[in-house]
């Protein structure tokens, strides 16, 4: 099995050569204008498959496809004679369909356009149907009417009083000496 990179350059030496003497070798005036686009070459250096396009019509097309499949022998040998290489791969010509492709997105996105100009159309009239941030934000909400920051016992967290029931800034929950009630009535952890 042959190394891929050398396999790489095998394809782009193949495209290089086949697209600059087509005319030079096919020598048809009824020949479109052929682009070869791409060249893949197998594993083992056998076999080539040359992707093309034509332009024009369906019937130039057709017979640019006959014409070289005709003189697939000739382009054969000569590119057994660029190449320099103990064997020649086959060719295979295969008509690319890029142009197809690249029809068939041009009329998806002329689609999706005109359905983007759709929906601005629908909205450029449109209204929230709550406020225009229908999120709450409470911070924001507080400060804006006390101009203060929101206090924290205000959500329920620790009460810092010093008549809390802990006492000393300690949690609500807490007792005196540092541990939680028990439903015993003792302290956690005194023993």
């Amino acid at each position: 099995m042959a190394d891929t990179a050398r396999a790489q350059k095998i394809a782009d030496r193949i495209k290089t050569v086949t697209a600059e003497n087509l005319d030079a070798i096919v020598k048809d005036p009824d020949l479109g204008f052929v682009t070869v686009t791409d060249v893949r070459v197998t594993g083992d250096l056998q076999h080539a498959s040359l992707f093309y396009t034509v332009f024009g019509d369906e019937a130039q097309r057709s017979t640019t496809a006959r014409l070289l499949e005709v003189n697939k022998g000739k382009l054969r040998s000569f590119v057994g004679k660029q190449l320099g290489i103990r064997l020649t791969p086959s060719l295979e010509f295969i008509a690319d369909a890029i142009p197809e492709t690249a029809a068939h997105l041009e009329d998806l996105l002329k689609e999706a356009k005109e359905r983007d100009a759709e929906v601005a159309r629908a909205a450029a009239g449109a209204r929230y149907a709550g406020d225009a941030d229908p999120y709450r934000k409470e911070r924001e909400d507080e400060e804006a009417v006390t101009g203060a920051p929101p206090s924290p016992g205000a959500g329920g967290g620790v009460d810092t009083s010093p008549a809390g029931e802990g006492g000393g800034g300690r949690p609500a929950s807490v007792g005196a000496d540092g541990y939680r009630p028990t439903p015993g009535g003792g302290a956690r952890g005194a023993g």
